[in-house]
């Protein structure tokens, strides 16, 4: 089969590629611009959070300390909710691009959440009946403070202005933590530093082609950056 998208025509086997993939990583690095454009290629539909519907999320990037709990459980339910309605169509069958992992959930609570906060937020998560999908292959983008710095004041959202180094720094640290661990699907982890497979065509292909590949185990992807002579 090919696929035209965005100029950049592929030579995809329908009966290979990933049904159900999840791309991961911090706020900035990029994943719900790749989702949508793995979406677009592959022609899936996608899934993506509902990061505007949050009422608490700008009044948590303005104080964390006192908005951290109402922001993680809207958060928590939105997404439980997502995951529930899809299973009452056709997520037994999915063929989506979604730009978010459930089982991570719990890595924004541990890092914005004091030890009583986190215990009332563990007991809310372990009482939801949730029954995840799991993903065919899951992307977990990665990139240092600073670029994800750079990233974020470059797109100019006004909420987002309050938002640290030392904050970027924990969720890095928290995301190292998580996906050492993570064993349940197919898993890449791309350094997105040196590449932008959102606005150059070459390094988006590059890494479409890397990952149609993967069918099994944990990847690195880590391209050097080479500037144009």
């Amino acid at each position: 089969m090919e696929i035209l998208a965005n100029d950049i025509q592929l030579a995809l086997d329908p009966a290979v590629l990933p049904r159900f993939i999840a791309v991961e990583g911090p706020i900035g690095v990029g994943k719900t611009t790749l989702a949508r454009r793995l979406a677009a290629t592959l022609n899936y539909d996608t899934l993506l959070e509902g990061v505007e519907d949050n009422p608490f999320l700008e009044r948590f990037y303005a104080d964390p300390r006192g908005n951290a709990l109402p922001t993680q459980l809207f958060f928590l339910f939105q997404r439980t909710r997502q995951i529930q309605q899809l299973r009452q169509g056709d997520m037994f069958q999915p063929i989506r691009v979604a730009d978010f992992l459930l089982d991570k959930d719990p890595l924004f609570a541990r890092v914005t959440l004091d030890d009583e906060e986190l215990r009332l937020y563990q007991q809310v998560y372990d009482q939801l009946t949730i029954d995840k999908p799991v993903p065919d292959l899951v992307i977990y983008l990665q990139a240092p403070p600073e670029t994800l710095m750079a990233r974020i004041q470059k797109r100019g959202v006004a909420m987002e202005r309050a938002i640290t180094a030392d904050y970027l720094s924990q969720l890095n640290e928290a995301y190292t933590q998580f996906f050492h661990y993570y064993d349940d699907a197919p898993l890449v982890i791309v350094n997105t530093r040196d590449i932008d497979v959102a606005g150059n065509d070459l390094d988006y292909r590059r890494l479409v082609e890397f990952l149609i590949g993967v069918k099994s185990g944990r990847h690195y992807y880590n391209p050097q950056y080479n500037p144009p002579s």
